[in-house]
């Protein structure tokens, strides 16, 4: 009752302070017999005191903590799904013949244009052109074979 007055009404911050004021006469026990005294009661109202005014500054020297926060409200970054795609179009491209794969490694991951692309690969820009346009649809193809759909 003493302890519960001291932390406000807060029966858990009470419960913990005479455990700690238990377990402190617990380790001074050969110290507490020692002089005789009948009660130990004095001694532990003013242990249990000394341990609550700790908190209390403790606390208040320190930013609150807040246990009632739904951690689900805080945004968080999920990369999963974009793992799970790259996964999943690298198995598709995989699937692609050479050329197919690299006229679009060219094209759309290194960022070039079909003349560019077709430069950089000693093709014709005509030929270039078609193999855009036939291993799109082989790769349209792959991706709906591995479940994605437009």
């Amino acid at each position: 009752m003493f302890v519960s007055r001291l932390t406000g009404g807060d029966m858990q911050r009470a419960e913990d302070i005479v455990q700690e004021t238990l377990l402190r006469a617990w380790r001074n026990a050969h110290k507490l017999g020692a002089h005789g005294e009948k009660s130990l009661r004095p001694w532990l109202v003013t242990v249990a005191r000394r341990i609550a005014i700790d908190e209390y500054r403790s606390e208040s020297a320190r930013a609150p903590e807040t246990y009632d926060r739904d951690l689900e409200l805080f945004p968080t970054s999920d990369e999963t799904d974009k793992v799970l795609g790259m996964m999943t179009i690298t198995d598709a491209l995989r699937a692609l013949s050479p050329a197919h794969r690299e006229i679009l490694v060219e094209t759309y991951f290194r960022g070039r244009s079909v003349p560019e692309a077709a430069s950089a690969l000693g093709l014709p820009l005509g030929t270039a052109k078609s193999r855009v346009y036939y291993a799109l649809r082989a790769l349209r193809a792959a991706l709906e074979q591995r479940g994605v759909t437009q």
